[in-house]
């Protein structure tokens, strides 16, 4: 019954959907799937259905932070280091690749921006939850000059940007209303379609200023080396926060969801993946070189790129109630701007998974 509404609402929620896609890439799925010949493995203790046999776990990420937070899963799974499941990693350009098999129930677990994530849950009745936060603010202001230090300085300016409709514009609203600045009238915000479109007019316009997400900031450092990095957004948000007295809130581009049916059937399961992508999220901050090298081996990025991208690039693991905490305080930012941006309504505390 779960499946039948999953298909009836797959077609209309995705045509609206793609509009609220924060950090859209090119449509390049992959498969990273592991060996099979190493499903069986042997079990100590009491056995029971899940260690008798290998469950298959279908996960979906999309490339940028999020699939960069998981390579040590990834990696641990090509390795047959899994004991009691078979992790089959689907690799997706954009949400709208991953959408339409988590609606299906093709996947189990995936990467998805917290808005969209909110909208499925709200479209769904609750057919799935939202298990960590994998991945805070990755967008940036980066400049061809060295003239802007602070919001007060975007001031008259033109801002080249991606992403209308979407979080990357509530949440510059967000901080220019923070900072005293008018998003109308105060700055001439030129929203292109694609992020390259960005890169590209910043290597054109003289004395430029663009919104950009890692790591495609650093994809356009390089080929322009006048441009500067000059405000972190995820700063400024926090910075906005202080001032403010409404709840606590972090800028969050990524999360990490579960079917609430897998959940319920196989808890275990996803708490053992929780402790998987901790430790991935710890390994890849603490061994920037070798976590780089396993980035351009699964065709994510090029390991220069990710070198220089991973340390902006805000990969975390948040869970449990602070998960809740953080997460309900950004979606209350984006509901005060626009409802329809996550999914008509703030989610019950059903949505947020806390084990």
């Amino acid at each position: 019954m779960m499946k039948k509404r999953f298909l009836i609402l797959c077609v209309t929620m995705i045509v609206g959907l793609m509009v609220l896609v924060a950090c859209r890439g090119e449509e390049t799925p992959v498969n990273l799937e592991t060996d099979p010949t190493q499903n069986e493995t042997e079990t100590s203790g009491t056995e029971t259905d899940e260690t008798a046999e290998a469950v298959e776990v279908n996960i979906g990420v999309i490339q940028g932070p999020s699939a960069m937070g998981l390579v040590g899963v990834m990696d641990e799974a090509d390795h047959g280091n899994i004991n009691n499941a078979t992790y089959n990693f689907t690799l997706a350009g954009s949400p709208d690749v991953v959408i339409p098999d988590l609606v299906q129930g093709n996947l189990d677990i995936a990467a998805l921006p917290p808005n969209i994530a909110s909208v499925l849950y709200n479209n769904t009745g609750g057919e799935i939850q939202v298990i960590a936060i994998g991945t805070l603010g990755v967008l940036h202001i980066v400049e061809a000059g060295e003239q802007v230090t602070s919001i007060e300085d975007l001031r008259g300016r033109t801002i080249y940007a991606s992403g209308a409709g979407g979080a990357p514009e509530f949440v510059l609203n967000y901080i220019l209303e923070g900072n005293g600045l008018d998003p109308q009238n105060d700055v001439n915000i030129e929203w292109l379609a694609e992020h390259t479109e960005v890169a590209s007019r910043m290597a054109i316009t003289e004395d430029g200023v663009a919104m950009l997400p890692q790591p495609f900031v650093t994809v356009a450092m390089t080929q322009n080396e006048d441009l500067n990095l000059a405000l972190d957004l995820t700063e400024e948000w926090e910075a906005v926060q202080a001032n403010t007295d409404g709840p606590r809130s972090a800028l969050i581009m990524g999360v990490i969801v579960a079917r609430t049916e897998f959940i319920q059937n196989h808890p275990e399961l996803v708490n053992e993946f929780l402790d998987r992508f901790e430790a991935s999220v710890q390994f890849v901050n603490g061994n920037i070189p070798e976590a780089a090298e396993l980035i351009e081996y699964y065709d994510l990025f090029p390991a220069p790129i990710a070198t220089r991208a991973l340390p902006h690039s805000n990969i975390t693991f948040i869970a449990g109630s602070e998960m809740e905490e953080l997460l309900s305080g950004y979606l209350r930012v984006l509901f005060e701007q626009n409802p329809e941006s996550i999914g008509g309504a703030m989610p019950s505390d059903e949505f947020y998974y806390i084990h």
